[in-house]
């Protein structure tokens, strides 16, 4: 993607921005994203910006999804994914969240020029 630049966040954990705004980001263990049976923190998260809330919940509603939320981000146009199950995904459907993230947080004018040099219109 266009104008990315990458940013050592908390831990040397990799923060993904365009127009220094994240869209894209690696957190370390929260309190909010465990193991239900076990009780011990997520150390493999990853947050992707989401164009709406209703594509946060296109992407979470499915409970065999891989992508989650937590009621830390209500309200907060993101999921999550724990990155042990990003072979889930398709290489298209991750490419996908990916575009969509860096389109919700790129300028106007970037993601239209974007979106035209790949003959997808202007979305």
């Amino acid at each position: 993607m266009p104008h990315v630049t990458v940013e050592p966040g908390p831990g040397g954990r990799p923060v993904y921005q365009v127009g220094r705004k994240s869209f894209v980001f690696f957190r370390g263990p929260r309190p909010d994203a465990f193991d239900p049976e076990t009780g011990e923190r997520y150390d493999d998260v990853i947050v992707f910006w989401v164009p709406t809330e209703d594509d946060k919940l296109a992407l979470t509603q499915d409970p065999g999804s891989p992508f989650f939320t937590t009621p830390h981000f209500d309200g907060h146009l993101s999921v999550l994914v724990r990155g042990s199950r990003i072979p889930e995904l398709t290489l298209g459907g991750l490419t996908e969240v990916v575009q969509d993230a860096w389109l919700s947080r790129a300028s106007a004018t970037r993601g239209r020029k974007w979106l035209a040099e790949k003959g997808l219109g202007a979305g």
